[in-house]
């Protein structure tokens, strides 16, 4: 681990981060020693600092820090963290002066090889997430929702969680966007209101604009995605997963997963 550009784990205790879970983060891949999609992750964060109101360190130093710890990795995951640093007691940020920069590795996750042979089996949540426009979208350090519906899936023996806001509109997964296909169309949920705009998802929206190919964004139903005939998970490190059941719903087909794969395939090789 690299905080401000040295090797350590020691953070202040005082840092915003831990006081108030004030930053935001990123999640990245890395393949043969290179960080996949490295400017949209450096993009992710310069959205998420300006939201925030949070001073932008320099992302030329924050790339470079990066790459390093990056290199001569095989396969890994990357988290960045960006604070705004240690302050004062309060909710000001008043006395922050340097923001900090957090970048840690992690081993590659095992389970994500077999998910993709077998499919993911999801329950739905009971846990919603709050709406809150303000944040919607981001990836900020508050997680605590997160936390909670992971709790409640380690009680099942589901992989993942369809998760609803407190209107009943499904958003995602706990740790992943999702796509479902019903017929030739192909949705995604509106994440206006609650949510994380992710990289893959972003990724994934692309090719298909590239392609000609239309996605829908859709404040959908639980009941819209029970009824599709297909649904396929995303995030920066599955890359994509098809889901084989939800509750006590089966779902066989995988020509949108076999599409979005083949996608991924494309960006790991570039």
């Amino acid at each position: 681990m690299w905080i401000n550009g040295v090797a350590q784990t020691e953070l202040s205790a005082r840092d915003r981060a831990v006081q108030f879970g004030d930053g935001c983060f990123t999640t990245a891949a890395v393949v043969g020693g290179k960080i996949q999609l490295l400017n949209a992750h450096l993009q992710r964060l310069h959205e998420s600092c300006e939201r925030l109101f949070m001073p932008l360190p320099d992302l030329t130093q924050l790339a470079e820090e990066m790459q390093q710890a990056a290199a001569g990795q095989v396969r890994a995951v990357m988290k960045v963290i960006l604070t705004p640093g240690a302050g004062g007691r309060g909710y000001s940020r008043t006395g922050c002066e340097t923001p900090t920069r957090i970048i840690s590795l992690s081993p590659w996750p095992q389970h994500y090889a077999a998910l993709q042979l077998h499919g993911a089996r999801l329950v739905t949540s009971p846990i919603p997430l709050a709406r809150n426009p303000l944040l919607a979208g981001l990836k900020h350090l508050n997680r605590l929702e997160q936390v909670l519906i992971r709790q409640h899936i380690d009680q099942t023996d589901a992989d993942e969680a369809l998760v609803l806001d407190t209107a009943g509109t499904v958003v995602e997964c706990c740790a992943a966007n999702l796509f479902w296909r019903k017929g030739e169309k192909i949705y995604t949920p509106h994440l206006d209101h609650a949510g994380v705009n992710g990289i893959m998802r972003r990724f994934l929206m692309a090719q298909m604009a590239m392609a000609g190919q239309s996605c829908e964004l859709m404040d959908g139903s639980r009941e819209d995605v029970l009824n599709a005939d297909e649904v396929v998970l995303c995030n920066a490190l599955m890359p994509v997963l098809p889901v084989r059941q939800i509750d006590d719903v089966l779902f066989t087909a995988r020509s949108l997963y076999q599409q979005l794969q083949a996608s991924c395939q494309k960006m790991e090789a570039s």
